[in-house]
């Protein structure tokens, strides 16, 4: 087995895969309504058990080794708020994966940290899968008519990053960990490599991130801040 060559055929055919599945699912909810609700616990649940298989692989063969290899990256915690909106659909957590969603893990499947990862396995696999996933819901949500953030959103999502980031920060400090990149950049190139040394990339980051999600509040602009509609009768809570 080899790596992943980045934006190589097979990394873009998965890139591709992303938008393709969503918008399969978008068109299957909106020619049935009635299974919108339904589709969405199902994805939640689908999302849950992969990323739960993967938890009870990394114990299987060590990588589990608190405080190293626990859940505390943004993407985990997306991963897991993603599973919560589509099971509930509050309007605050499906704010949050849109934004968190698209410009965190979108980002990963872009510039995918695989460099020390032979692809195919388990590992790589999985990284495409859970990110993919994530990515591939928020799009599903957003042409299936189910998610549209209110005014102030995307600012919101921003300070509620950065708080997690202070909290995060602290249990690095305590345990020299690395969680969210925040005392070291990962080794294969990634775009924090444009953002100086540390910890100036870390501002930079929160400085593109702040774009970034301003930028996906871009296309709700023009709403009146109601909640959102499902397809046919749905409603969000």
């Amino acid at each position: 087995m080899g790596t992943l060559r980045l934006f190589g055929a097979t990394h873009l055919a998965i890139l591709a895969a992303v938008p393709v599945v969503a918008a399969a699912l978008a068109a299957a909810a909106r020619a049935r309504p009635s299974i919108a609700r339904p589709l969405c616990r199902t994805i939640a649940a689908v999302i849950a058990v992969n990323e739960l298989v993967w938890y009870r692989h990394g114990v299987s063969l060590g990588w589990l080794n608190p405080p190293h290899g626990l859940p505390l990256d943004l993407c985990d915690v997306v991963l897991w708020l993603a599973v919560y909106a589509l099971a509930t659909l509050r309007p605050w957590a499906l704010e949050a994966v849109y934004f968190l969603g698209l410009a965190g893990s979108g980002m990963a499947l872009v510039t995918p940290d695989l460099a020390d990862v032979p692809f195919p396995s388990y590992a790589a696999i999985q990284f495409f899968l859970a990110h993919g996933a994530i990515v591939a819901s928020v799009l599903f949500l957003v042409l299936a008519g189910l998610l549209r953030p209110r005014p102030g959103a995307w600012w919101r999502t921003l300070l509620g990053v950065n708080a997690y980031a202070l909290a995060v920060g602290v249990v690095n400090a305590r345990f020299g960990t690395n969680y969210m990149y925040l005392c070291e950049k990962p080794r294969s190139g990634t775009l924090l490599d444009l953002l100086g040394p540390w910890p100036v990339y870390i501002l930079g980051a929160d400085a593109v991130a702040a774009v970034l999600l301003f930028l996906l509040s871009l296309p709700f602009r023009g709403g009146k801040g109601r909640r959102s509609r499902a397809p046919g009768e749905l409603r969000l809570p």
